[in-house]
């Protein structure tokens, strides 16, 4: 896990083999699978596929970390707020949306299936937000630094866990099998495409991050537009990734200390015809888009013991305004989330309880 090049060594391009090997023989195809898994679809037939048996999955390949979420394990708690600029009222009614300040809780994490990975370990940043209404209602989103999402169904996403799973003898995945998997899969062309020149950041604040999934914006009018949007950093990233291991929380915690941190909400309009169904395809570039304000980071806290350690930021909590769109991914993103919450605070609790027992916590 501390395979890493020095930072200001730049390797020659990879081929798409190397990638495919690369990613398996340091478990980032597992930990993006980890990761993605919030994006798996609801359209889950209980005889074969269920929540659960996703869950158990990721708990054989990565290992159980009592008290850690599933996927996403290893972040921090963030606090601050939305400043919309009325600019997006138009399209949504939902009260966010309005001029003037939301509040927030967010998380940032590394998207990969264990809690003490190096910071290098994968080329994705994650941020989830949850934005709190005046009116009571909340609107959560997840969003990830990649363009795209590897597969767009259910039983592929299935495939590629087996695919990555590792094997007994080794711990590792086999290395024939992620090949034979994106060869069946080349939907997955543009997600290995950008992996292919994607390198960890050396910081959560430099990174935009994507709803990758659509959503569907509904106004007074009843009018619908589905969108997709964006968090774009307004800070900018000079610096090479650290050699350490840990490195990510530090300089969040400095950055914020020395000044609010900003993202551009950014929503990308489709026109009629676009794919809000399936997350592996982009809409083009020429799309309308509209700047709905800015967010503000403007506080940090250690992930065990701050405001975002028991949010469960199912990306179906949405406000009057916004709705869930065709995609396949986004139902079974709520319900396996709800699973993974279930058991990290079950075990929370048992692990504050042990020590009343004798036990070491």
């Amino acid at each position: 896990m501390s395979d890493r090049e020095p930072p200001m060594h730049r390797k020659p391009p990879l081929s798409k083999c190397a990638i495919i090997l690369r990613l398996a023989g340091i478990g980032i195809v597992v930990g993006i699978a980890a990761a993605t898994f919030a994006y798996v679809s609801g359209a889950l037939d209980p005889q074969r596929l269920t929540p659960a048996r996703i869950v158990d999955t990721f708990e054989h390949n990565n290992g159980v970390f009592p008290g850690y979420r599933r996927n996403h394990p290893k972040g921090q708690c963030v606090a601050g707020y939305f400043e919309s600029n009325g600019a997006a009222a138009s399209l949504s009614k939902a009260q966010v949306f309005a001029s003037g300040r939301t509040p927030i809780i967010g998380r940032f994490a590394l998207p990969t299936g264990n809690p003490y990975s190096p910071d290098s370990a994968a080329p994705i940043r994650s941020f989830a937000v949850e934005y709190r209404q005046a009116n009571g209602e909340q609107w959560r989103s997840g969003m990830n630094s990649m363009p795209v999402f590897p597969v767009a169904t259910p039983q592929a996403f299935t495939d590629l866990l087996k695919a990555t799973a590792p094997d007994p003898s080794t711990g590792k995945p086999d290395p024939a099998k992620p090949p034979a998997f994106f060869a069946a899969h080349p939907e997955a062309q543009p997600f290995l495409a950008w992996v292919k020149t994607a390198k960890p950041s050396a910081s959560f604040v430099t990174e935009t991050y994507n709803s990758v999934n659509a959503f569907v914006l509904v106004n007074d009018s009843g009018q619908r537009q589905a969108v997709r949007w964006s968090l774009v950093a307004q800070a900018k990233d000079p610096a090479p990734t650290p050699d350490a291991k840990d490195y990510l929380e530090s300089d969040l915690t400095q950055k914020v200390a020395s000044g609010p941190q900003r993202w551009d909400l950014v929503l990308t309009l489709a026109n009629p015809g676009d794919p809000t169904g399936d997350a592996t395809k982009q809409w083009p570039a020429e799309r309308k888009t509209v700047n709905a304000g800015t967010l503000v980071v403007d506080s940090t806290t250690p992930q065990l013991s701050g405001d975002c350690r028991d949010i469960n930021f199912d990306p179906l909590v949405l406000p009057s305004g916004i709705e869930g769109s065709d995609d396949p991914l986004l139902a079974a993103r709520s319900a396996a989330y709800a699973t993974s919450y279930m058991r990290r605070t079950a075990e929370v609790d048992q692990l504050q309880a042990a020590p009343a027992k004798g036990q070491q916590p």
